[in-house]
């Protein structure tokens, strides 16, 4: 199994205004009942979604069909903030966003990203505003995501983005992937489980 390196990431992108918005807002907990991420995606910001449609609908940003496809999400401050749980990068991910621009983010909230190869990546306030302000007036822009430069690109603008070294090193060698490390060496865990005792049959008594 090869390991994906990520280096850029490009697609049209849906803005989401908000500082605060936490995980329970992300995902509900009362989808959390499963024992699988399966179909989270279909109740991501269910809440939200429901009290802002019923008042107006579709013009919440995920149910707006201007957005339909878009695979970048930007959002505010302190995104995925409150409980740790990893449900809310998972339902992010799998309604087919590939990264996350924003001003900042839970650590917790990050480090599960990471783990899904799921980038998010800082920008100043300013250019957060320019973005989603651009993407409001033509959803059709296509929004790339440059690690290896630190750069967001809008149409003819660009922006400087941050990412913390280690995360940024892991996508672009590839080793946010542990699961595809593990696999595509895994001669090297079969060599270990044959030293260990405990995985051959042996047993001791007390």
């Amino acid at each position: 199994m090869a390991v994906e390196q990520i280096v850029t990431i490009s697609g049209r992108a849906v803005p989401l205004r908000g500082n605060n918005i936490d995980t329970d807002r992300i995902i509900p907990a009362r989808y959390l009942r499963s024992v699988s991420f399966e179909g989270l995606e279909e109740h991501l910001f269910a809440d939200d979604r429901a009290q802002v449609d019923e008042t107006a609908p579709g013009s919440h940003p995920l149910s707006n069909p201007r957005f339909n496809g878009a695979s970048i999400l930007v959002v505010n401050a302190n995104f995925g903030c409150g409980s740790s749980r990893e449900h809310a990068p998972q339902a992010i991910r799998r309604r087919g966003f590939r990264a996350v621009i924003g001003e900042s983010f839970s650590e917790i909230f990050f480090g599960n990203s990471v783990a899904l190869g799921m980038p998010c990546v800082s920008a100043a306030a300013g250019d957060v505003q320019r973005i989603m302000t651009a993407i409001e007036q033509d959803p059709a822009v296509t929004l790339e995501v440059n690690l290896r430069d630190l750069t967001a690109a809008f149409g003819a603008a660009q922006a400087a983005i941050t990412m913390p070294r280690a995360a940024r090193d892991a996508f672009l060698d590839g080793s946010w992937d542990a699961t595809g490390l593990l696999l595509r060496q895994f001669e090297e865990v079969e060599a270990v489980a044959k030293r260990l005792p405990y995985a051959n049959g042996w047993s001791t008594r007390l």
